[in-house]
């Protein structure tokens, strides 16, 4: 690997299963809808070819503007052959006009061949739809 490689990952929400989140109590002045919880489910079919399970917590409304964060297992195989697992946490604040996109590899957690593996982790967006950007440190 050189000093900095990317990796381009387009992928599709293969399941979407909402969860309920105990405890969080809200004010008079939140509404109850305030934060929610899926275990969502994805198929990579480009740039990585494999699947992950993601823990996503979100908040918000689409509309005038939400973020959340996520914790994402990926298993899968690169296109130059290498394979292996690893997990990213990964998030956004969402709102008309400035989006915003953060993650990271969550270092220490690689198997195989992405052993090692450390970095960030972006999802962005284009006319074919959803994909990761990972740029790996060397």
């Amino acid at each position: 690997m050189s000093e900095h490689e990317t990796i381009t990952a387009r992928f599709s929400v293969t399941g979407w299963d909402p969860a309920e989140l105990a405890g969080l109590a809200t004010d008079d002045t939140a509404p109850a809808d305030w934060v929610g919880a899926v275990t969502m489910r994805k198929s990579y079919t480009a740039g990585l070819v494999g699947s992950s399970v993601a823990h996503f917590v979100s908040s918000g409304e689409e509309e005038s503007g939400r973020g959340y964060l996520a914790a994402e297992r990926i298993t899968g195989t690169l296109d130059d052959g290498r394979s292996g697992s690893v997990t990213v946490h990964h998030g956004a604040l969402q709102h008309p006009g400035d989006p915003s996109a953060f993650g990271y590899i969550v270092p220490g957690t690689g198997t195989g061949d992405f052993a090692g593996f450390r970095g960030q982790a972006r999802i962005l967006h284009d006319a074919e739809g959803p994909y990761f950007v990972f740029t790996l440190e060397a």
